[in-house]
């Protein structure tokens, strides 16, 4: 359940809540997103099957992450099998989540 970009699908609680079907975390998830983004996200919207699946996405992950859009384009697998890895696009992501690179350099040695 890794993403393109290296997170951990499986630790996002938006997937968690979509996961375990639970409307308190939905509600707590959109109450924290709102804050932190400030961009307004209903409980409803919290509903994420995964980055890779053909299943529903967060509004953000489906429609708005130039990333999960690249590496489609592409037809990558994930973006350490990239030949621009690492992007300007997967810096911004490491910033936050540095691990995610790790995880990406350790996918990119598998293949």
């Amino acid at each position: 359940m890794i993403a393109y970009c290296g997170l951990d699908c499986e630790k996002c609680e938006a997937f968690i809540a979509t996961s375990k079907n639970d409307d308190g975390l939905r509600a707590k998830v959109a109450k924290h997103w709102t804050e932190t983004y400030n961009v307004p996200v209903k409980s409803e919207d919290i509903n994420c099957t995964g980055c890779l699946s053909d299943g529903v996405k967060v509004y953000y992950c489906d429609q708005i992450c130039e990333v999960r859009k690249c590496a489609r384009n592409r037809m990558v697998k994930h973006c350490g099998l990239c030949d621009s890895f690492p992007c300007y696009k997967l810096e911004e992501i490491f910033k936050l989540a540095p691990n995610a690179r790790e995880v990406l350099n350790s996918l990119r040695l598998q293949g």
